[in-house]
Order: structure tokens, then C-alpha cells, then sequence
């Protein structure tokens, strides 16, 4: 807890695989609920829906965790410079 609270690790990379599950989710039922409606635009528009909501999801988590990869390799690095060369 003391490290959620004080910085030290970061909390947003665990709850991005739970972000992931909700915006799949949204983007089928939004995919599905358009190929079967009246209002909804058609078969086509909506698997377009579903595909491009599926794989945007994907990319957009993906980069995050990119981006907290990025920032653990460069705390490896700086922690490396830190401490004194043992010879």
C-alpha cells in the first residue's frame, strides 16, 4: 500500500487490462446492437463498428503499456547510474 500511496509503483498499468475488457466489451455490443437495429446503420456498418472498435481498443492499450514500459526501462537505467561500480 505504502507504494500505491507514496509513487513508487504504478497503479494505472493494472487497471489497464481492465479498461481493455470494458471498451471490448462496449465496442461488440456497440458493433452488435448496430448490425440489428433499424436505427443502427446496417449489417455493414456495424461489423465496421465492431472490427475498428475491437482493434482501436487494442492499440490504444497497447500504447499505453508502451509508454509504462518505457518508463520502468528508464528506471532500470537511472537506478544502474545510481548505485557504485562493484570491481
Amino acid at each position: 500500500m505504502k507504494d500505491v500511496l507514496f509513487f513508487d509503483s504504478m497503479l494505472t498499468p493494472k487497471i489497464i487490462t481492465f479498461v481493455y475488457w470494458l471498451m471490448l466489451a462496449a465496442a461488440v455490443i456497440s458493433g452488435v446492437s448496430a448490425m440489428f437495429t433499424a436505427y443502427g446503420g446496417g449489417f455493414f456498418t456495424g461489423a465496421g463498428i465492431l472490427i475498428a472498435g475491437v482493434i482501436g481498443a487494442r492499440i490504444w492499450c497497447e500504447l499505453l503499456i508502451v509508454l509504462f514500459k518505457i518508463h520502468e526501462n528508464l528506471k532500470k537505467i537511472a537506478d544502474k547510474q545510481d548505485s557504485p561500480n562493484e570491481l
